[in-house]
């Protein structure tokens, strides 16, 4: 086996996959296996997490790789001789060399499938921005203003979005698990399907929050 069907395989990917499933293959993989959804006191399955989190990382890296040059090769000159890039095609894709977005406006923004991991979004203008699917694990969004964002699917474990106004978002099927949520705002905040609830909100700390209905959580 060569060493790209053995990238394939450990993403549980068929070999010529794209990358756009490369990506996704990844996200689901990261999820299941990431050790902050493991008992701290399992060692062996901590141990086996951190090894599993090792190799889908080196596997979407060298796929990517591949994949990105031979896009690049393969890229089609415009049939235009003058191109023109709106602001919202280089302006609002946050650079993965960046961490630190704190305060930037992405509002109305389309970073649906995006890896935001770790990054600094403080205070930051989300407003009506489509993040469904997002990666957004151990985010700094404190203060960010997401009001009516489209969250669907959004993975946010660890996120810090304490006085986050998250009021009219879209968060069904979001994976909010230990997110710091204490002074958010999240009146008129989509969470359920008549009474079934549809945000993960296992040990999220939601002290101080102003929930749906506009009770305040104790």
């Amino acid at each position: 086996m060569s060493d790209l069907e053995r990238y394939y395989r450990i993403l549980e990917l068929e070999p010529g996959a794209t990358l756009e499933e490369v990506n996704q293959a990844y996200k689901d993989l990261v999820f299941v296996w990431h050790p902050d959804r493991i008992p701290k006191e399992n060692l062996r399955l901590q141990q086996k997490a951190q090894d599993k989190l090792k190799a889908i990382n080196e596997a979407r890296e060298k796929l990517r790789s591949v994949k990105t040059k031979h896009q690049s090769t393969h890229k089609q000159p415009s049939s235009s001789p003058f191109h023109y890039e709106t602001p919202s095609q280089t302006s609002q894709a946050p650079s993965k060399h960046n961490p630190d977005l704190s305060g930037k406006d992405y509002s109305r923004a389309n970073l649906s499938n995006k890896d935001l991991s770790g990054r600094n979004l403080s205070y930051a203008n989300l407003s009506g921005a489509n993040l469904s699917d997002t990666f957004m694990h151990k985010v700094n969004l404190r203060g960010a203003n997401l009001s009516e964002a489209n969250l669907f699917r959004a993975n946010l474990l660890l996120a810090d979005l304490r006085e986050a106004n998250l009021r009219a978002a879209n968060l069904i099927g979001a994976d909010l698990s230990g997110a710091d949520l204490r002074g958010a705002d999240l009146r008129g905040a989509r969470i359920r399907s008549g009474e079934r609830l549809l945000v993960k909100l296992i040990g999220a700390n939601l002290a101080g929050a102003i929930m749906p209905d506009g009770e305040i959580h104790q």
